[in-house]
C-alpha cells in the first residue's frame, strides 16, 4: 500500500472536519459544567459582594449527591446563592434536586423563585417540591422585597413566581407580584430582581432594577460561538434575543444563565455548556 503524504493544510482541514463531525454526533462533549464570571460596578456597592446564580437544574445529575455542582459553588465562596427556577423538574424525580439543596442549605444564604416546571407537574407534585424547600429552610420569594445587608451593603432582593404559577393557584398572579414589589423598593439600595424569564426585560428596566437575574432560555440549546448566540428558546422562539449572557438597557443589567439542564432536555446542547454563573458586585 502506498502511503499518501498529507500537507500541513490538509491535516489541519481534516482535523477541523473531524472535530465538527464529532461535535455534531456527540454533543455530550459540550455538557461539562463551567463557571461563568461577571463583574459589575456600582456606586451603591462599597465592599465586594459575590452572588452565585443557579438556574434550570431540572433535577439533572452532577456527580454523586450533586458533588460536582456543590464543589463548583464552594470553590467560588459566594456570599449568597440565588436559585432562579426550574431547579425541580416535572418529569424527572426530585432526588438530585434534594441532594443539591441539602448540600447548600444552612451553609449559605439561599433564596428561591419558581420556574415553569415547578407548576407543570400539577398541584400534588408542586406541594411536595415546595415542602422540600420549607423543610430545608430555603425561602421562596413571591413578590417579596427583602432588605439584605451583605458585607455592609444594602441589597434589595425581589423574587417573583413564574408566569405559569396560575396553573396550581389562581391567587399567584405574576403581575400583582411585580406591582407589590415595585411599590416597596428602596431606590437607595442596590436592587436585584430574581425572575425565571428573561423576556420580561422591559418590565425590569421600567421598574428601575439595578440587576435582573434570569434563566429559562437554556442558552438557546444550539450555539455557534461568535455567530449565533442561541437557536431556540421557550417563549422566545427561533433566534432568541435573550438566550444567555449579559444585557443592558436604561440603567438595568440583566444576566441570563444558560442553565444546567442536560439529560432532561429533548434537544441536546451543542456548543452550549451548562453553567454556574458567578456575579461580583464591586
Amino acid at each position: 500500500m502506498k502511503l499518501v503524504k498529507l500537507t500541513r493544510e490538509q491535516i489541519i482541514r481534516r482535523v477541523v472536519v473531524f472535530g465538527v463531525l464529532a461535535a455534531l454526533i456527540c454533543p455530550g462533549l459540550y455538557n461539562k459544567l463551567k463557571v461563568v464570571n461577571y463583574t459589575l460596578e456600582s456606586d451603591k456597592i462599597t465592599t465586594p459582594v459575590r452572588i452565585a446564580l443557579v438556574t434550570d437544574l431540572h433535577s439533572c445529575k452532577y456527580g454523586d449527591h450533586e458533588s460536582e455542582l456543590i464543589a463548583a459553588i464552594d470553590s467560588q465562596s459566594p456570599d449568597v446563592i440565588l436559585l432562579g427556577g426550574d431547579i425541580f423538574d416535572d418529569k424527572l424525580p426530585n432526588d438530585n434536586t434534594v441532594d443539591f439543596l441539602s448540600g447548600i442549605a444552612g451553609r449559605y444564604p439561599v433564596y428561591y423563585v419558581t420556574g415553569n416546571h415547578e407548576f407543570w407537574g400539577g398541584v400534588d407534585q408542586y406541594d411536595v417540591q415546595m415542602s422540600i424547600l420549607d423543610d430545608l429552610g430555603i425561602p421562596r420569594l413571591q413578590g417579596d422585597v427583602l432588605s439584605l445587608n451583605i458585607n455592609g451593603n444594602s441589597i434589595g432582593l425581589v423574587g417573583v413566581d413564574d408566569y405559569d404559577s396560575h396553573l396550581v393557584d389562581s391567587e399567584l398572579i405574576l403581575e400583582n407580584q411585580f406591582v407589590d414589589a415595585y411599590l416597596n423598593l428602596d431606590a437607595s439600595s442596590y436592587n436585584i430582581i430574581l425572575s425565571h424569564r428573561p423576556e420580561y426585560f422591559d418590565t425590569y428596566t421600567a421598574q428601575d432594577y439595578d440587576l435582573a437575574l434570569c434563566g429559562h432560555a437554556h442558552g438557546g440549546q444550539w450555539r455557534i460561538p461568535g455567530i449565533l448566540n442561541g437557536l431556540y428558546a421557550p417563549n422566545q422562539g427561533l433566534f432568541p434575543k435573550y438566550a444567555g449572557g449579559l444585557y443592558e438597557e436604561d440603567g438595568t443589567t440583566m444576566i441570563v444563565s444558560r442553565g444546567l439542564a442536560r439529560e432532561s432536555t429533548m434537544i441536546p446542547r451543542l456548543y452550549n455548556r451548562p453553567e454556574l454563573v458567578i456575579i461580583d458586585l464591586v
